[in-house]
């Protein structure tokens, strides 16, 4: 493999596409039961909570279109990246409006950076798509996603996560949060996530190294953002994310978080070790 970026990936550098979408009632409700929430408690019209965008604009690829770790296939609507495990690793997000419920709206998808190297636990590629939501000409939210690709594992292998880091001390709430499948399941329904690590055990033991099904990460910043929001005050403008270990479907975790500064607030969760699994840097207006 080499560090370098192909002419073909090159070409990818600045693509852009556009997912349109109807935040309708009956999707809002979903999405509030999913979270434990009470479903009626929604109307049309009603805003959102300001990060619930990324629950909307899933990609809607063919079923021919899936590739065999149940993403869509390489060039479909990402770039053709030749490496096979992909995962999410963080997020910068900018937030400027909610989405109501009714409302039609759009996300330009924009190949922001592909950037090949070398890391410790071998050759990787980092993909940072650039996802802007808009209402019509309304400006809603930017959110920059960056996406970890590795190589497969070799057989016997299993998906290395590194040293773990400690988890930050002094938390100034803390809420046990119980990941299990059926959690999992719906919040996969709703973003039309159909990555094989999420609920096929045997795929993520034998072709990821996985000892069990993973969590979605998508899924731990909504958690965490909710509980970041249930215990401050103001409106939620930004964050920063960062997916530090991984965390398996059917584990219970602590989401913590400090109390906030200046509009800022670090929350984070932390696995029954005691170690970091994901980190929010939340800013609130």
């Amino acid at each position: 493999m080499s560090a370098t970026l192909s002419p073909e990936l090159q070409g990818w550098v600045g693509r852009s596409r556009v997912v349109e979408e109807d935040v309708g009632l009956a999707a809002v409700r979903r999405i509030a039961g999913m979270l434990d929430l009470d479903p009626a408690g929604f109307r049309n019209g009603d805003p959102l909570p300001p990060h619930w965008f990324t629950l909307f604009f899933a990609d809607a690829a063919r079923q021919s279109e899936i590739g065999p770790d149940g993403h869509p296939q390489p060039g479909v609507v990402l770039p053709p990246i030749p490496l096979p495990r992909r995962m999410g690793a963080g997020r910068r997000v900018v937030i400027h409006e909610c989405l109501r419920v009714g409302d039609t709206a759009s996300k330009t998808a924009e190949v922001a950076a592909i950037l090949p190297k070398q890391a410790r636990t071998g050759f990787i590629t980092v993909l940072t798509m650039r996802h802007t939501i808009r209402r019509g000409t309304d400006l809603i939210a930017v959110d920059e996603f960056d996406a970890i690709y590795r190589e497969a594992v070799k057989p016997g292998e299993t998906s290395g996560t590194g040293a773990p880091l400690p988890a930050p001390a002094g938390a100034a709430w803390r809420v046990e949060k119980h990941l299990s499948p059926t959690l999992v399941f719906r919040y996969s329904a709703i973003t039309w996530n159909a990555h094989r690590i999420h609920y096929d055990a045997d795929y993520a033991r034998q072709e990821e190294g996985y000892p069990a099904t993973v969590q979605n990460g998508g899924l731990t910043m909504q958690l965490l953002l909710d509980a970041a929001i249930a215990h401050t005050a103001g409106r939620l403008a930004g964050f920063t994310a960062r997916l530090t270990r991984p965390i398996y479907v059917g584990d219970t975790v602590a989401l913590c978080g400090t109390a906030p500064q200046d509009g800022k607030v670090t929350a984070w969760v932390e696995d029954r070790d005691g170690h970091l699994c994901a980190q929010l840097d939340c800013s609130f207006t």
